[in-house]
């Protein structure tokens, strides 16, 4: 395949808060919804919902019009793959044949770009937290140059690729609730310390599967939560700063010598996060053991 087949909205199930491997999981909600089913007012999308509507705007046109917004946005904004390319936008039937999807972004910077909601939302991500995608991008162009393209893509380009698809940013000032979320400790987590969200910790949906996924929201929806440690005064701060921060810090320790396994995230269900989804008001809500599961770190 010209394209690494990715752990997309297409193939990418649910962990359903317990395991971590990427070759276990299985389809169980294939995504059939459209551009203009984004709400830009779900808490999941609302931080990215500026630039957002103005590209769903473009992608309701047409997919020309969709490459061609997103190329003004990369020439204003000159961000960079992987490798320090210039980024642009391409449509993906100009992949030259047998070109390795992550190795042509870092080479050239040019991002093949299919027009459905899962590109649509990875280009996206290239603007929310654009030095985390090059980093993504750069290592996975070294392990491509390492290893190749085979039948599978090895530990790190899973947890790569996990990371890409299906990351939450866990933004946490608080050792006590990083616990919590690593023991599948939800009642702790998300009962007993709700009032804790949005003083001491906080979300951002970056997976794109994930957020193609959240068109069609359901209570089993799951993001592999990667923990970012971030100082208290973080929480008085303007949201681009925050961005800007959690996209430094986490960049970092992927250029770090950093072992990455999917062992390092931690499964969250979405719509329990407190304040996201009208159901979870209700304790009630975490007593669904077939979402809220205690977990194999914990027997």
């Amino acid at each position: 395949m010209s394209r690494d087949a990715p752990l997309t909205g297409e193939v990418i199930g649910e962990s359903n808060a317990r395991g971590m491997d990427p070759d276990s999981v299985k389809l169980k909600h294939p995504i059939q919804a459209g551009f203009a089913d984004i709400d830009w007012s779900m808490p999941w999308f609302a931080p990215f919902a500026t630039r957002g509507e103005r590209w769903q705007q473009a992608a309701l046109a047409s997919e020309a019009s969709l490459l061609a917004t997103m190329n003004a946005d990369a020439a204003q904004s000159q961000q960079h793959s992987g490798r320090g390319q210039r980024l642009a936008f391409i449509a993906q039937d100009a992949l030259p044949p047998g070109a390795a999807y992550e190795a042509h972004i870092a080479a050239t910077g040019c991002v093949p770009t299919r027009h459905n909601l899962h590109d649509f939302f990875n280009a996206s991500m290239w603007f929310a937290f654009p030095r985390i995608k090059a980093a993504l991008n750069a290592r996975q162009a070294e392990a491509i140059d390492a290893l190749g393209v085979g039948p599978t893509r090895g530990g790190v380009r899973d947890a790569l690729t996990l990371f890409d698809e299906n990351a939450l940013l866990f933004a946490c000032a608080d050792a006590a609730l990083e616990t919590a979320l690593r023991s599948f400790d939800w009642r702790t987590l998300l009962v007993e310390q709700r009032a804790a969200w949005g003083v001491t910790c906080e979300v951002r949906c970056f997976g794109h599967a994930l957020l193609e996924k959240l068109i069609s929201p359901y209570k089993a929806c799951t993001g592999h939560a990667w923990i970012v440690a971030v100082p208290p005064a973080y929480f008085s701060w303007p949201l681009d700063r925050r961005n800007a921060w959690i996209d430094e810090s986490v960049s970092a320790t992927l250029l770090s010598d950093v072992q990455l396994t999917s062992r390092l995230f931690a499964p969250l269900p979405v719509l329990g996060i407190p304040g996201w989804w009208p159901a979870n008001e209700a304790p009630s809500f975490y007593d669904d053991a077939t979402v809220f599961r205690a977990g194999r770190r914990v027997r």
